[in-house]
């Protein structure tokens, strides 16, 4: 079992900033980079300007699309965010009159991003006039002047990274484009489609021509957002809340309603971190399973049965995702046994390939792997074309793994057909005869980092004062949020006596913990079987945890939900 070590987050802004609330809730306000109390206000109004490099341009060639009737094709991603912008822009646009129609690339045919053979697909189905890009689009040079050459304009809107001068589109909408002066990188591709539309509404209302209400397509926003792990800055924060409390109200497609209803969800509960692991999975299942075409249609419906007929496909394909995912995982365990590994001698990366694997899953299996050994990791699976394979790669804090695959790519050109992605995760394809000569530079590569990157830190909020065990403080911290990336959720520490515990089904484990008050405590660990060392016979342990209501019967009591547990 891997060892952690456990930390306190370091204070980064001063907690007696904040007046009015208690030291630790100040504290971990301060722990997060909050600046002062007007961040904690979400209000949409505090929204950052869109000074964005190329949305004047996208916004005038749009509005002349929609008073000329000019045929308009969204080309979007195969993932959460691909297809909620996907969704944004084809019910903006139609609301304010435009003849709008879209094309996701199937990812087993096609891969990622507008390539030429998309531009020859949308050109074949659609003859449009205008093409638009939604969280993809960066980096096709080639997909873009095969698209002018079919006639048509093109608009990109995206967020990912890129190093290379843009493609030469007609206008290029992204925070991280070169010479971009908008203040927050960290927007999804449904943050830019919105910005893009909320200003092209905004341009058409001074001319008095058709808009669109925008505010009413703020769950797609956040569900995307969200979903694709965007940073939760306080812009992100802002547009996130704003799609939960719509969800909330039940002010959402119906799409969002069938889905939850399906998971068994009351919307009034839901949290942000719901729209990560009940609806974002569903959706994504689409594009990973199949084709996002069906999570696009649950999105876009207007009336419920059709939506819950998409919503039930969804959920199934997210369970055969689940099926295959955890088969995956399992085979790549066997294989890493086989190489005998323990922590002491685990590789650098873990770079694994299998003929038989799923495209469709090697993320969230790159992922899993991940977070058991805490070393950056790459899964491929086969390219239908029996020369390539496709990887998907996820890292740890500290490794920027785009940035190592593009090392690579710049030493050994031969190995690297194409790559792309983030900080935290990416996606590349080889040859397959390259696979043994890649994983060994790229392993060596990462081997160069420092070695303190490798030990897993589980940092905390420190230890919870006793009068704060009380479900009010569970109320308390969730009214700050949105929690989620790089804004984490409070994570607490602490020392506690043993007064009794039990096994639920066998994996899950409860403990009955005292408090230093006299009081009690209940806690639990989900999966705890293989995950923990409990000992029965120590009477006391260490645990991290996280606060959380446990309702059962129509009686809602405080429970600590572990993390992590030592004796």
């Amino acid at each position: 079992m891997q060892k952690i070590q456990i930390k306190q987050r370091p204070l980064v802004t001063r907690p007696d900033t904040f007046q009015g609330v208690s030291l630790f809730i100040a504290e971990i306000l301060a722990r997060r980079g909050v600046q002062s109390e007007q961040e904690l206000d979400l209000k949409l109004k505090y929204l950052l300007a869109p000074n964005m490099k190329g949305l004047e341009q996208a916004i005038h060639i749009i509005d002349q699309a929609i008073d000329e009737q000019k045929k308009i094709v969204i080309v979007g991603d195969y993932d959460a965010d691909g297809a909620t912008s996907t969704a944004l822009m084809i019910l903006a646009l139609r609301e304010m009159g435009a003849n709008v129609n879209y094309l996701v690339p199937d990812r087993f045919k096609y891969g990622y991003g507008l390539t030429a053979k998309i531009a020859d697909l949308a050109f074949e189905t659609y003859q449009p006039d205008l093409l638009i890009t939604v969280d993809n689009g960066i980096s096709s040079h080639a997909g873009v002047a095969q698209a002018q050459t079919h006639g048509m304009q093109v608009i990109i809107t995206d967020h990912h990274l890129t190093t290379k001068e843009t493609p030469k589109a007609e206008a290029v909408v992204n925070p991280n484009q070169l010479g971009c002066e908008f203040p927050s990188k960290a927007l999804a591709g449904v943050g830019v489609a919105f910005y893009l539309l909320a200003n092209l509404t905004s341009h058409r209302a001074k001319l008095a021509k058709s808009i669109a209400k925008i505010s009413q397509y703020l769950d797609l926003v956040a569900l995307g957002t969200y979903a694709d792990v965007a940073s939760l800055d306080y812009n992100n924060r802002i547009l996130v809340d704003a799609g939960v409390k719509r969800i909330q109200q039940n002010q959402c497609r119906m799409g969002i309603s069938a889905l939850l209803d399906i998971a068994g969800r009351d919307p009034a509960e839901l949290k942000a971190s719901d729209l990560g692991f009940v609806l974002g999975p569903r959706i994504n299942a689409a594009g990973r399973m199949d084709t996002m075409d069906i999570g696009i249609e649950c999105l876009l419906a207007s009336e419920m049965q059709t939506a819950y007929a998409f919503a039930q496909q969804l959920n199934d394909l997210n369970l055969e995702r689940r099926q295959v995912e955890s088969q995956m995982k399992q085979e790549a365990l066997t294989e890493l046994e086989k190489l005998q590994l323990d922590q002491e001698n685990l590789p650098a990366a873990l770079v694994m390939f299998d003929e038989n694997w799923h495209q469709g899953v090697i993320g969230i299996v790159a992922g899993r792997l991940k977070e058991q050994f805490h070393r950056p990791s790459i899964v491929f699976a086969a390219d239908e074309d029996g020369i390539h394979i496709k990887g998907s790669a996820r890292s740890i804090d500290g490794i920027h793994i785009r940035d190592s695959i593009e090392k690579v790519a710049e030493q050994y050109p031969y190995l690297v057909s194409h790559f792309g992605g983030h900080a935290a995760a990416a996606g590349l394809t080889i040859q397959k005869q390259h696979f043994e000569a890649f994983k060994q530079i790229f392993t060596q590569l990462i081997a160069q980092s420092d070695d303190e990157l490798f030990q897993a830190t589980l940092w905390t909020d420190g230890e919870l004062p006793a009068q704060a065990f009380q479900i009010q403080t569970v109320d308390l911290i969730e009214s700050l949020g949105p929690w989620g990336q790089k804004f984490p959720s409070p994570v607490f520490e602490g020392q506690f006596k043993i007064l009794d515990y039990r096994w639920l089904k066998d994996v899950h484990l409860k403990l009955k913990l005292a408090l230093v008050n006299g009081q009690s405590v209940d806690a639990i660990a989900f999966n705890a079987l293989n995950k923990f060392n409990f000992d029965p016979m120590q009477k006391n342990v260490r645990i991290v945890y996280e606060l959380d209501k446990n309702q059962f019967n129509g009686n809602v009591s405080l429970q600590l939900r572990m993390l992590h547990l030592e004796h």
